[in-house]
C-alpha cells in the first residue's frame, strides 16, 4: 500500500519534478490565479449590490464571456502565429491593468453597473487570448509525454485557488469591500509576468508555427481538421452543450447565497471555496491518472450530471456545500481529460487553432449560458436552473456513450497518444 501511495504521488506531480521552467510558471500562476478568483466572486458582487438582480448577474456572465464566442476562433489563428511568451505578457499586463481600473472605481465609491459591465467584457478580451496561450506554453514546457499530468496540474493549481479566492473575497468584501479584492488580483499579475520573463528559452519544447497569413484560411484549416476527427468532434460537442445549460456557476452559485439561503457574502465566499475544493480533489485524481481517458471523461460528465440534479432541491448551507464539492470533482475529472484528450490528438502546428476551438466550446456560448441560468432563476429559482443543468449533463453523457463507439472505429487524424488514451 505505502508503495502505492509513494507510485501516485511521484505520478501525480511528475511535470513539477521534471521540468524547471514548468516549476516557475506554476509558481507565478498559484498567486495569480488566486487573485483571479477574488476577483470574480467580487465582481459578482459588486453587480448585485448596484443591481439588485439576479438577471444583471447573468448580464455580467454574458460580457464576460462574449468576447470567446466573437474571438475565441481568431485567438486560436494568433496563438499559432505568434510567439506564445510574448502573447502571454501582453495578455497578463492587459488584465493588471483592468483590475487596476475596478480597484479605484471600487475604492472611489464611483464605480456604476455600465462600467464595470464595460470592463468586465475588456477583461474577456485579454482573457480569449491568454488562455490558448497559456495552453500552448503548457506544452512547450513539458512536451507531449507529461502533457496529460500538466493540464492535471493545472487544474488542480485552477481549482485550489477556487478555495483560497473566494474564501478571501468573502471575508474582505465583508470586512472592508470589494475594492481590495480588485487591488489584490491586480498586485497578483506581478507574479505570473516575472515568472514568463524568467523561463529558460532552451529548455523549451519546440512548437512548429505554420499557420496561414490568411486568418480565414487558418481557421478553417483548424476546423477541417476537427470535422474527420470524430472524437474531437464529440468531446466538442459535450464540453459545447454543458457550456450552455451546466457551466454557470459564476451565475448561479452567489444567487444561490443571496437569494435561495438568504444568506451574505461569507456565505458565497465558503459555497464557492467547496465547489473548488472538489474541483481541487477532482484535479488531482486526473493527474494521478496515467493517461487521458474516455472512461474518465464520460464519468466525470455523468458525475456532474447526477451532482447537479440533486443539489436542485437542498437548502440547507452544509449541504450545498457537500453537494457543490461533489460538482467540483465531476467538473474537472470531466474538463481535464477534455483538454488532454483534445491535445494530444492534435499536430503541434494546429494546436493553437484546435485550442481556439475547445475554447470557443467551453466558453464561446456561455455568454448564452449566463442570460439562460439567469432567466431560470428569475422564472423558477436556482432550483430550477440547476435541475435543468443536471438533466442535460446526463442526457449529454448517454448521447456521447452511445456514440463513441462509431467514433473509434472511424477515427482519423488522432496521433498514438490520444488512441491509447480511450
Amino acid at each position: 500500500m505505502t508503495a502505492l501511495v509513494l507510485a501516485l504521488h511521484r505520478r501525480t506531480f511528475s511535470s513539477l519534478r521534471r521540468h524547471r521552467n514548468y516549476r516557475i510558471f506554476f509558481t507565478g500562476q498559484v498567486i495569480s490565479v488566486s487573485g483571479s478568483w477574488m476577483q470574480n466572486v467580487a465582481l459578482a458582487w459588486l453587480v448585485l449590490e448596484l443591481s439588485h438582480s439576479p438577471l444583471a448577474v447573468g448580464v455580467l456572465a454574458f460580457c464576460r464571456f462574449l468576447p470567446f464566442t466573437a474571438f475565441g476562433l481568431i485567438a486560436g489563428w494568433v496563438t499559432d502565429r505568434v510567439e506564445t511568451r510574448r502573447l502571454l505578457v501582453v495578455t497578463q499586463a492587459a488584465q493588471l491593468l483592468l483590475a487596476a481600473a475596478l480597484a479605484a472605481l471600487a475604492l472611489t465609491g464611483t464605480a456604476t453597473l455600465s462600467v464595470v459591465l464595460v470592463l468586465a467584457a475588456l477583461g474577456g478580451v485579454a482573457l480569449v487570448f491568454d488562455a490558448p496561450g497559456r495552453q500552448t506554453l503548457t506544452f512547450q514546457l513539458v512536451g507531449e509525454r507529461e502533457l496529460p499530468n500538466a493540464v492535471a496540474l493545472n487544474s488542480s493549481l485552477f481549482n485550489a485557488s477556487r478555495i483560497l479566492g473566494p474564501a478571501i473575497a468573502g471575508l474582505l468584501i465583508a470586512a472592508v469591500g470589494v475594492g481590495a479584492c480588485f487591488a489584490v488580483n491586480a498586485v497578483s499579475f506581478l507574479a505570473v509576468l516575472t515568472s514568463l520573463l524568467v523561463l529558460r528559452e532552451s529548455e523549451l519544447f519546440g512548437v512548429t508555427r505554420t499557420a496561414p497569413r490568411s486568418m480565414v484560411a487558418g481557421v478553417r484549416e483548424g476546423l477541417a481538421f476537427v470535422k474527420r476527427t470524430r472524437m474531437l468532434v464529440i468531446v466538442l460537442g459535450v464540453v459545447t452543450v454543458l457550456s450552455v445549460a451546466g457551466f454557470n456557476f459564476h451565475v448561479i452559485v452567489p444567487l444561490l447565497a443571496s437569494d435561495t439561503l438568504h444568506l451574505g457574502p461569507e456565505a458565497f465566499g465558503f459555497l464557492a471555496a467547496a465547489f473548488g475544493a472538489g474541483a481541487l480533489a477532482g484535479a488531482l485524481a486526473a493527474a494521478a491518472l496515467a493517461r487521458a481517458s474516455r472512461r474518465a471523461f464520460l464519468l466525470g460528465t455523468a458525475g456532474f450530471g447526477a451532482t447537479m440534479l440533486a443539489l436542485a432541491p437542498v437548502e440547507s448551507v452544509w449541504l450545498c456545500a457537500v453537494m457543490l464539492f461533489g460538482v467540483g470533482v465531476s467538473f474537472t475529472l470531466l474538463t481535464a481529460n477534455a483538454n488532454a484528450l483534445v491535445q494530444l490528438a492534435t499536430p503541434p502546428e494546429l494546436r493553437g487553432r484546435v485550442l481556439g476551438l475547445y475554447l470557443f466550446a467551453f466558453a464561446g456560448l456561455a455568454p448564452v449560458g449566463g442570460l439562460l441560468a439567469g432567466w431560470l432563476v428569475e422564472v423558477g429559482g436556482t432550483e430550477l436552473s440547476f435541475a435543468i443543468a443536471g438533466l442535460t449533463a446526463l442526457l449529454t453523457t448517454a448521447v456521447a456513450a452511445r456514440a463513441w463507439p462509431v467514433a473509434a472505429a472511424t477515427r482519423s487524424g488522432v496521433e498514438p497518444a490520444a488512441a491509447a488514451g480511450r
